[in-house]
């Protein structure tokens, strides 16, 4: 007998994929995931160890209600597939002449030890732009990351109704400038000015709103028991549970179009008939044509382009020794010209700031023995083409290990290259990314209504991930889940009925649980 539901391709099992895929499942649809490499995550990847696996991508865990959502839009609770454990330390700041800096998870006491560390007038200048911050993220939550597809319209309207905004926008001011206005210590304003390279930006070009990410971690940091990579896991049973289907080892090659619609995906195991595409990868791999000359036009230049940063990444396991660590640190380096000037003309930069996710501290433990480390150094991306260089990962290699070691820190034993993954592996990894971690560049004040959204220019093929509106991050990839299974459910189940449906593999009715779904998946 033939399936009489609807089947949606879901090419590619990140966060973005995984998410969808749940909730496409769970409003009735039938899903199939193909997913090039041999596990779900994407960019929540790990790495092997002696001390066990490592996370690779990302490690924390913001904006917990996105998950809870998640689960619960889909019929269970985040708890029931993942143990989270709230942090206290959000991250420990280290800075060459020896200033050190805990921020936690409640502001006050945050305030308070940056009152000790800097003086009273620091902690003032703290507690305004966290007020300010909390305002921005608050107003514009709504309006632009719950938004499927957010306008300057609605901007301006949201902004009228509130004019304070106009003046804490400040939209004719970089990130930089704008940091350097509102602390009076110089190392506060590079501190928050780092939130930009969260989403892969440079803060001296990055908007001024991009201080509001700092609200993300204010309202609270979650490990993942087990690592990042245990959610995208319990998000991928879960969706097989209620009935999606994956592939792995299974790159697609093309997407078949009919009638100016995708109608089959091509993989090396053969052809298979769909009624709709998500693409769960960067959206320039469609610009560019790597999935068919017929997909090129579901995005534009410019909303791929220009392209975000990179980063080298070690993963390892090893002892240490030297200064005292909590889960999340970042090691300033002496000057922000050395890593952001060169960094803003494509260039490895002269010197970086080091983050060190020190895996096993997660909760205040003290682990015994060999512990698991990542370290992330901004780089820039790797134009395409570009081959490995051996010199430039000996290069990162050592500047990263002689910028820890001035801290004292030093680890036994200490990893080689082979540790690392550099810019032009990121590339291979993701196909057509330049190793751009997280997709378009935010820089200038309009890159937020230019990232493209859930619904394509191809009707019928849609886009989630970071690549995708409301951009790059395990939290907002996973918002942009829920607008393009919404908008997936809505179109197909006010289509099915017409000619333009029958397609290879199409359905000319839909299930009643699926037309019911948008109710449930269009809330985030």
């Amino acid at each position: 007998m033939t399936d009489p539901r609807l089947h949606i391709a879901v090419i590619g099992a990140g966060i973005g994929g995984l998410a969808a895929a749940l909730r496409l499942a769970h409003g009735g649809a039938r899903v199939t995931v193909f997913e090039s490499q041999a596990n779900p995550g994407g960019k929540m990847r790990t790495v092997p160890s002696a001390a066990g696996s490592v996370d690779a991508g990302p490690t924390v865990l913001t904006m917990r209600n996105v998950f809870d959502t998640l689960f619960e839009e889909t019929g269970s609770t985040l708890d029931a597939h993942v143990t989270l454990e709230r942090e206290e330390i959000l991250a420990r700041h280290f800075w060459p002449d020896g200033t050190r800096l805990d921020l936690m998870a409640d502001a006050a006491t945050s305030a308070e030890n940056i009152g000790q560390t800097f003086g009273p007038r620091a902690a003032k200048d703290f507690a305004a732009f966290h007020a300010r911050t909390r305002h921005l993220f608050d107003a514009f939550d709504a309006p632009m990351m719950r938004s499927a597809a957010p306008s300057a319209l609605s901007l301006t309207a949201r902004v009228l109704r509130d004019p304070r905004l106009l003046l804490r926008m400040e939209g004719h001011r970089s990130l930089a400038r704008s940091l350097a206005r509102q602390f009076s210590e110089p190392k506060l304003a590079r501190l928050f000015g780092r939130y930009a390279t969260y989403v892969g930006g440079i803060p001296q070009t990055s908007p001024a709103l991009l201080a509001l990410i700092w609200q993300a971690e204010a309202r609270g940091v979650w490990h993942v028991r087990g690592g990042m990579h245990a959610l995208a896991q319990a998000i991928h049973q879960r969706a097989k549970a209620l009935g999606a289907t994956f592939h792995f080892n299974s790159p697609v090659t093309r997407i078949e179009m009919q009638a100016g619609r995708p109608a089959a995906v091509d993989t090396a195991q053969g052809r298979t008939p769909v009624d709709a595409v998500l693409f769960n990868g960067d959206p320039r791999a469609l610009e560019q044509g790597l999935l068919g000359q017929k997909a090129r036009g579901a995005v534009s230049g410019k909303g791929t382009s220009p392209r975000s940063l990179s980063a080298c990444v070690h993963a390892f396991a090893a002892d240490c020794s030297g200064p005292d660590l909590a889960a999340h640190n970042v090691f300033f380096c002496a000057d922000a010209r050395d890593e952001f000037g060169p960094l803003s003309k494509g260039q490895a930069p002269r010197d970086a700031t080091v983050y060190l996710c020190a895996q096993d501290r997660f909760a205040g433990r003290t682990p015994t023995g060999p512990e698991r480390f990542e370290l992330i150094v901004n780089a820039p991306p790797a134009p395409d083409g570009t081959p490995p260089n051996q010199e430039e990962t000996h290069q990162c290699h050592r500047s990263t290990m002689a910028r820890l070691a001035r801290f004292g820190l030093r680890f036994t034993p200490e990893p080689g290259p082979e540790a690392l993954t550099m810019p032009q592996d990121f590339a291979a990894l993701f196909p057509a990314s330049n190793g751009a971690l997280y997709g378009r560049s935010p820089q200038g004040m309009m890159a937020a209504f230019q990232r493209p959204i859930a619904r394509s220019r191809i009707p019928g093929l849609y886009l989630v991930g970071g690549g995708a509106h409301p951009g790059a991050g395990v939290p907002m990839a996973t918002l942009s889940a829920a607008h393009a299974a919404a908008a997936m459910l809505s179109d197909l189940s006010s289509t099915s009925t017409s000619p333009q449906a029958a397609t290879p593999g199409g359905t000319s009715t839909v299930s009643p649980t699926m037309a019911s779904a948008p109710s449930r998946s269009s809330a985030s």
